[in-house]
């Protein structure tokens, strides 16, 4: 009995410990479970999604660069970037058809770099230098940029560890047709020049962000995807350019170009009664799909904004309306215009060839593009006043058009001008314009002598339709209605009697014109050998809409007015073609050139 007793008290001794002990166990896991579901239940959780979650841009769409018309010169489409996880590729199984096949990893990159053309062994590398230098690589780059068509044939492979990241990429439709404007970005998508550049803060998105969460094997899995920041789109950038237009008038100076042989050249076509430019064309021309295909820096911007020149002779129509508006003559006041004039403060002008003296009216001093007589008609105004002409006509000053690196132009405080240069600047010598300014200048006279502000943009467009950043619209009169007009009835005799005057006829129109021939600066205070050679005005002249300007810089084979003349003749017929211009109803004004 003794002995049973014993033993029946160790057993439930045995017992009770072990249900202490059961107890003890449980209260850990109890513990440890509320340790981890309660007390770091938020820090685990955190810890255990950002071992399984990736956050990934949205990318918002750039805004689209178009024409007047709605036409597309730059727009956005979705680029992919092709990757892969080095320590997942591995081969695997593949169903088809015939069966399940296997596919190595050398059979995979093989067929992958059969679409983005590479080879399989450049992909092969790509996995080995990656784990090579971590061998839990999980992330690679194949090859970037691809369009949507290799999209897809590499993701009908259903490489397992081969992945996709999306990325927008810049097109630009019709190439080079206004690739001077337009301007381009890098393959980054950073904005590099053109309107692209001076546009940027309309046209750029904002991204957004999401997260999706991945198994082991690097896949995303299914219905994880969250969006925590959404991405906004830019706003589209509405110009004033027909592209039509551009493309044809950007053909006419091409052609003639090479024909003459010339390094560059501009072409401005501008609306009269607003200002807007409706072709801005450059010789050489750039296609932003391809600019590395344009091997001179500076022929992939727009010279025509950026490059400045002595005007030459086109530059006398602005001293013949501020004379006019002063009061200090008419266009028939009389000159004595001799080969050399030699005023009492030094300066020495001459004219292009020698000459007898010649008995001309302010019209015949145009006509026959005199700097002798031109010189006597401007010593009329103080030097104050020419300049204030001069400013106000927005020389010295970039236009409106906000294009990046606009050049200003040279025009220096009259004060300091020279003896030569107070002359100089009467004929455009001695200062330096942009074919946008010489443009505006012609718009002017021809606008009743208001002034518009030049307009290449019409504004930024938003995603529900509204335009912001709309440019001012309100003229400033510079010379009087009359001054101007004066101006254009002498530019029409200019048309009519001028040397030039079978080049650039156009039938059934009234057309005031004006050449200009200056030598090009060498970049050191001197001149070149060269000339730039130039055509300017605007027509009908009866009732003005459309002012062309047009430049060649050093044409070799012909340098004179005679080698943009063509191209002056060309691009206004076609634009008084294509906007159904009103054909002149009466002859211009028969005004004396001599006496």
């Amino acid at each position: 009995m003794g002995v049973s007793a014993r033993s029946t008290r160790s057993g439930k001794r045995r017992i009770a410990i072990t249900v202490v002990l059961l107890f003890a166990i449980v209260a850990l896991f109890v513990v440890r479970l509320v340790d981890i579901q309660v007390v770091r239940a938020d820090t685990l959780s955190a810890d255990s999604l950002g071992n399984r979650s990736v956050e990934q841009p949205i990318y918002g769409s750039r805004g689209d660069i178009v024409d007047a018309n709605g036409v597309v010169l730059a727009g956005t489409v979705m680029r992919y970037n092709i990757t892969l996880s080095p320590r997942n590729a591995v081969e695997f199984t593949r169903k088809t058809a015939a069966g399940d096949q296997t596919v190595t990893v050398a059979q995979a990159a093989a067929e992958v770099g059969a679409i983005t053309g590479q080879t399989g062994d450049a992909i092969l590398a790509i996995i080995s230098s990656s784990l090579a230098a971590d061998p839990a690589s999980d992330y690679a780059i194949v090859t970037k940029a691809v369009d949507v068509s290799v999209f897809r044939a590499v993701d009908a492979l259903e490489i397992p560890w081969i992945y996709f990241e999306k990325k927008p990429g810049r097109v630009y439709p019709d190439g080079a047709v206004a690739g001077n404007l337009v301007g381009f970005t890098s393959s980054e998508g950073e904005a590099q020049a053109g309107l692209e550049l001076g546009q940027d803060s309309c046209l750029a998105s904002t991204n957004g962000t999401e997260t999706y969460e991945k198994g082991a094997d690097g896949v995303r899995l299914p219905q994880s995807t969250v969006t925590e920041k959404a991405a906004v789109d830019g706003g589209d950038v509405v110009t004033t350019i027909d592209s039509d237009l551009e493309w044809f008038v950007q053909q006419a100076l091409a052609k003639q170009a090479q024909a003459t042989g010339a390094a560059w050249g501009t072409v401005v076509v501008q609306e009269v009664k607003t200002g807007k430019l409706v072709a801005v064309a450059d010789y050489p021309s750039v296609d932003p799909n391809n600019v590395n295909g344009t091997a001179n820096p500076d022929d992939r911007g727009s010279r025509a904004f950026t490059a400045s020149f002595e005007p030459g002779s086109t530059f006398k129509a602005l001293t013949a309306a501020s004379v006019l508006d002063a009061g200090k003559a008419t266009v028939g006041t009389q000159v004595v215009a001799p080969y050399r004039y030699l005023p009492g403060n030094g300066a020495n002008i001459n004219d292009s060839s020698g000459h007898a003296d010649l008995h001309l009216t302010l019209t015949g001093v145009l006509i026959e593009s005199s700097n002798t007589g031109m010189s006597k008609f401007g010593e009329l105004l103080t030097d104050k006043q020419r300049y204030d002409y001069m400013t106000k006509f927005g020389l010295g000053t970039e236009t409106e058009a906000g294009f990046p690196a606009e050049d200003t132009g040279i025009l220096h405080p009259y004060d300091e001008w020279d003896p030569q240069t107070k002359y100089a600047t009467m004929f455009g010598q001695g200062l330096t314009t942009t074919a946008l300014q010489v443009s505006s200048i012609y718009q002017t006279i021809a606008n009743k002598g208001v002034r518009m502000p030049v307009q290449l943009v019409a504004g930024c467009r938003q995603a529900d339709g509204t335009m912001t950043n709309v440019p001012a619209a309100a003229g400033t009169q510079v010379v009087s209605a009359s001054a101007a007009h004066d101006t254009s009835d002498m530019l029409e005799m200019v048309y009519q009697k001028a040397w030039l005057s079978k080049v650039w006829n156009i039938p059934g129109y009234r057309v005031a014109t004006k050449t200009g021939t200056a030598q090009m600066p060498d970049g050191h205070g001197g001149y070149t050998h060269g000339y730039l050679v130039s055509v300017s005005g605007f027509a009908p002249a009866d009732d003005p809409e459309y002012v062309v300007s047009v430049s060649l810089a050093d044409p070799v084979k012909l340098n004179t007015s005679a080698a943009p003349a063509p191209i002056f003749q060309e691009v206004m017929s076609q634009v008084l073609k294509k906007y159904r211009a009103v054909p002149s109803g009466a002859p211009a004004p028969a005004l004396p050139g001599t006496w």
